[in-house]
């Protein structure tokens, strides 16, 4: 929310500067976006008077002018406006000024031949308004020479963050409430107009909906001018980023800026029968002021008249009864509508408004007589009239909110110890009402007050010394109970005033707080980015296209795919079943932006809907190679890119840290429609339990992401990890063996199906005790191979224990590992 410090000083007497306001809303939970200083903008315009004005001599349309700004000599201007004139006062931008509307820097220039020395502004030209068809006409009686900027009054400009419980602050009158309470100068009193009507209202004003529009007021004002708004209105509401447009229209925008209450204005002479707040009908369609056409259905709340839908209640007006230069009698419409109900229809709809802001985050509830008679003084003060009575049509919900406080409950709660008295002065000072609590103790049977958490207090005292009665006021919707209390008093007092205080420690060495699962993910971490990955964090929702991509057939999932009813956005619907469609669209932007190759991973939940609707997540990891693995070269020639292989030694070296036992692990197909039937893989711990996918990715997939390829990609399902065996605290005493490894090659002859991995499994399981490693160093088929056939080559590593292998031992053990192979339909080549 935006707001210029004239603003906040007309409700709020203060000398602080801006600076002092910045940290003040930022230290009781406003949070100051920004500050735009105008004045700045406007350095190097003047105010300056035109002495004389004549033809151009080499164009019709341009004037040669003579401007003084003040003691200097005068100046010449070449000017093309048409109001232009001798002894007319307006804006001089000098040399050197920088246009705001374009960022266009002035400088003395010949135009047409004729010496211009700076430029005659109009009010869009400095962004003051929309006003274009001449230069800016200022009062006689301004100063001429003065600074522009500080002639105009131009006012820094707050850019406030307004957090959704606080709706209360989305008006300046709310910001000055909250820094009044701070310390920051005094609130003023805002007089409420009293205004009596003279005749009744000119339509019948009643509310259909009373859930959805509890409290419906109004009234008609007959005879109205809709000119334009006042310079020191649309000077605020310009600094708070709103376009003028009409004096009426304005009106209604200034009282939703100034008090958060949103309203609005009908053209009553386009208004048939009496006007209601009803529930729509299915089908209905309205063209609000945006001129978009709306459906509605019969869950939405609507203002409308006999024939037709005027107003999608909260959130948008209708064109067709918007008001006009023409219009000279309308309505005013002040209401209370369900949050609730607001927010649903503003989502269905897709539309969002300013009012629909205030109004689904909850508006004051008791500010609608006010509200209606400052928007009927402003516009009776500006616009001229008469009004007619007032029409109140149902009730709002203003029932008190009364809470049992101690004060004693800030020390407890908030860590800092603030007296009595202050919490009173600040509460008072923000609209709570604070009394004695009844003291009924003694032997009479009456309960003390409760304490925060519900229970009776456990030290009840007299009256006037212990507990309070806050009555809140209604429009603070996000207080609850004691602890909301609480917070008010030490965001008002001064977060900075809690003094940090170390948590009490047990003694001894304390115990480990991380989960197994979360000491995995840091050991996976570590070695991801030891083996050259960079960490991608990626957005858990994905477009609904994208999600179903890899939802269908996906392997561990164990799910259906989880589709949100109020997504943020639409491309971000569905929960991401997968980490790789994010990872792919990190990857390609990279690509998009001249990377040559992306080596990314990110450690993160899958979700699926459950039996029964329930959430299921899934820790996993996901890895994505893509690009080019080395550059071109002179050694290796042309740039490499990554193939399967380069997957599967990520996903083995992964598994590792994750404490997977590697060396059970199968090599089986079905890794999913996603990625290529050739090229990929699933690693099992026996025949059903996916631990990880890796490959290359299927050309649909690589064309759904719009990436180019080969890319590929691993996907390690940390839920499926067995966890480990409980271990003694040490690690058991290593003892390097005493003798030399010994290493023996086979080569056999196995069928071409035959996966080497099978092989080498089978091999290593010939002889546990001897043999510690098993490795495939070649594959042949070709000639001297029967077909059909393939010839697997494998390095057997033995290690002998306490004394040295005898030729007898070596051959025994050499007969187990042909036979282990023989059971896989190897057999060894001759």
């Amino acid at each position: 929310m935006k707001f210029s410090l004239e603003w906040l000083r007309y409700f709020l007497e203060t000398d602080a500067s801006v600076q002092e306001i910045a940290a003040t809303l930022n230290r009781i939970g406003h949070e100051v976006e920004g500050i735009e200083d105008p004045a700045a903008k406007l350095a190097g315009f003047k105010v300056a008077r035109v002495l004389t004005a004549a033809r151009h001599p080499d164009a019709d349309k341009l004037q040669v002018l003579t401007v003084s700004v003040g003691d200097a000599e005068p100046l010449q201007v070449i000017c093309g406006a048409p109001n232009a004139r001798a002894g007319m006062t307006g804006v001089l931008g000098l040399p050197g000024a920088i246009v705001p509307a374009n960022g266009m820097k002035l400088r003395k220039s010949a135009i047409r031949g004729v010496e211009s020395n700076g430029m005659m502004c109009s009010v869009r030209e400095l962004q003051l308004g929309d006003d274009h068809e001449g230069i800016i006409e200022l009062p006689e009686d301004a100063p001429v020479g003065a600074d522009f900027a500080s002639y105009h009054a131009a006012s820094p400009v707050f850019d406030v963050a307004i957090t959704p419980n606080r709706p209360d602050c989305m008006g300046v009158y709310g910001i000055a409430r909250d820094l009044a309470a701070a310390g920051v100068g005094t609130l003023k009193p805002f007089p409420v107009p009293e205004i009596a009507g003279e005749g009744a209202c000119a339509t019948d004003i009643r509310t259909d909906d009373p859930e959805g529009c509890p409290a419906f007021y109004g009234r008609t004002i007959s005879g109205v001018t809709n000119g334009t708004a006042p310079e020191w209105m649309q000077r605020r509401l310009i600094a708070a980023g709103q376009r003028p447009i009409s004096a009426l229209v304005d009106i209604t925008n200034y009282l939703m800026l100034a008090f958060g209450r949103p309203a609005h204005v009908y053209d009553l002479a386009r208004l048939s029968g009496a006007v209601a707040a009803r529930r729509a009908k299915a089908g209905e369609q309205v063209l609000a002021l945006n001129e978009k056409t709306y459906t509605l259905d019969d869950t939405m709340t609507v203002i409308a008249d006999d024939k037709s839908v005027h107003d999608i209640a909260g959130i948008m007006g209708g064109e067709h009864s918007g008001v006009t230069e023409a219009t000279t009698d309308v309505l005013l419409e002040i209401a209370y509508f369900d949050p609730t109900r607001i927010g649903v229809t503003g989502r269905k709809l897709g539309l969002t408004s300013d009012a629909r802001t205030r109004f689904e985050r909850g508006v004051d509830p008791v500010f609608l007589d006010d509200g209606l008679a400052i928007l009927t003084d402003l516009i009776l003060r500006i616009c001229g009239g008469k009004p007619s009575e007032v029409v109140r049509a149902g009730q709002p919900p203003v029932t008190p909110e009364l809470i049992a406080f101690d004060p004693s409950l800030t020390q407890r709660l908030g860590g800092v110890e603030v007296p009595r008295g202050e919490q009173r002065r600040i509460l008072e000072a923000l609209d709570f009402r604070v009394s004695p609590l009844p003291f009924r103790g003694g032997d009479g049977g009456g309960a003390s007050a409760p304490g925060a958490d519900g229970s009776p207090h456990p030290n009840p005292s007299p009256e006037g010394e212990g507990l309070w009665s806050v009555t809140c006021p209604p429009r603070r919707h996000d207080i609850e109970g004691p602890a909301d209390l609480v917070e008010e008093v030490v965001r008002i007092h001064g977060l900075d005033n809690v003094r940090s205080v170390p948590l009490p420690r047990a003694d001894g060495v304390a115990k480990p707080t991380a989960t197994p699962l979360q000491l995995t993910e840091r050991k996976l971490r570590r070695t991801a980015a030891a083996r050259g990955l960079n960490e991608a964090v990626t957005w858990s929702f994905l477009p609904e296209p994208q999600a179903d991509h890899f939802a269908d057939g996906l392997a561990n999932s164990g799910g259906a795919l989880w589709v949100l009813d109020n997504p943020i956005s639409e491309d971000m619907k569905a929960m991401r079943p997968s980490l790789i469609p994010g990872l792919l669209a990190a990857a390609k932007r990279n690509a998009d932006r001249g990377a040559d190759g992306s080596r990314l991973f990110e450690i993160g939940r899958r979700y699926f809907r459950g039996d029964g609707g329930a959430s299921d997540e899934k820790p996993t990891l996901g890895v994505v190679l893509a690009g080019e693995k080395t550059p071109r070269g002179w050694a290796a020639g042309k740039a490499t890119p990554f193939d399967a292989y380069d997957a599967k030694a990520e996903a083995l070296a992964l598994l590792e840290a994750a404490g997977a036992p590697v060396a059970n692990l199968q090599v089986m197909g079905e890794a999913g429609p996603q990625f290529h039937p050739g090229q990929s893989a699933t690693l099992r711990l026996g025949p059903k339990t996916v631990l990880a996918r890796f490959g290359a990715l299927h050309p649909a997939t690589l064309k759904a992401f719009d990436i180019d390829g080969p890319v590929m990609a691993v996907e390690i399902f940390l839920d499926a990890i067995p966890p480990k065996k409980a271990a003694g605290f040490a690690r058991p005493h290593y003892a390097p063996p005493a003798l030399q490894p010994v290493t023996r090659d086979f080569a056999f002859l196995v069928p071409a199906a035959l996966p080497a991995g099978d092989l080498v499994r089978a091999v290593r399981g010939a002889d546990k005790q001897a043999i510690t490693d098993a490795r495939v160093f070649d594959v042949f088929a070709g000639q001297g191979v029967p077909d059909g056939h393939k010839s697997v080559a494998v390095e057997v590593v033995l290690q002998p224990g306490d004394k040295s292998f005898t030729d007898a031992d070596l051959k025994a053990i050499s007969d187990r590992i042909v036979a282990a192979a023989a059971r896989q339909g190897a057999s060894l080549r001759g």
